[in-house]
């Protein structure tokens, strides 16, 4: 079965599937759509994915977006029953939520952040805005660095699927120039990120793709 993710690779929600397809060993192809490459509101594109957001994962006649629901299926179908994506429900609800949480506490702020200190030229940076951001970002980061005070991933011992969402955002957050601004200290976050680094799927689809 041809497996392609639709996206370019500089995404943090693209990474989110690339890396998570590097984990479970799965081959496919990437075909670049979306930013610069455009595309994406082409019909193909949009029969796939109404969206007209990236990444979409093509199986056969089979598509789903969404990253957090794409790594979910790729557990479901791939890893289900293990530390990644067990099947006790409890088990499985904590990573999920995590996951959710993510999206809903983390991204708006970390888009915020991304957006003001990377894509946003020098003469155009409002600096006290991304002060703000940067606080708010850091409120989400400080849940998750209390999790890590307690076990060495967010939801256990264990690496599991709810790292990943975290973990491709964890990059941009220790990666970025911060332009003068600065961010709180969080040591049991930097020694998670560190623990993620030495991950081979996290290095080549996160840490080797630029911070664009």
């Amino acid at each position: 079965m041809q497996r392609i993710v639709w996206g370019r690779n500089t995404s943090s929600n693209v990474m989110k599937v690339l890396w998570g397809l590097g984990e479970l060993g799965l081959a496919f192809e990437r075909i670049d759509v979306g930013g610069a490459f455009g595309k994406t509101d082409t019909t193909q594109y949009r029969a796939m994915n109404p969206t007209g957001l990236v990444p979409t994962l093509q199986e056969g006649d089979f598509t789903l977006w969404e990253s957090n629901v794409v790594l979910r299926y790729l557990g479901q179908t791939h890893a289900s029953g293990t530390p990644l994506w067990p099947t006790e429900p409890r088990l499985r609800a904590n990573i999920d939520r995590w996951m959710d949480a993510q999206h809903n506490v983390l991204g708006r702020p970390m888009t915020a952040v991304f957006w003001g200190l990377v894509r946003t030229p020098a003469d155009k940076r409002d600096l006290k805005a991304m002060a703000t951001a940067i606080g708010e970002a850091a409120h989400a980061w400080r849940m998750i660095d209390a999790m890590l005070d307690r076990h060495d991933h967010i939801a256990g011992a264990d690496f599991t699927l709810c790292d990943i969402p975290w973990g491709v955002h964890a990059h941009r957050w220790f990666g970025m120039d911060y332009h003068g601004l600065t961010r709180p200290e969080m040591p049991a976050l930097r020694a998670w990120y560190d623990r993620l680094s030495r991950r081979p799927a996290f290095q080549q689809y996160v840490a080797a793709t630029p911070i664009v």
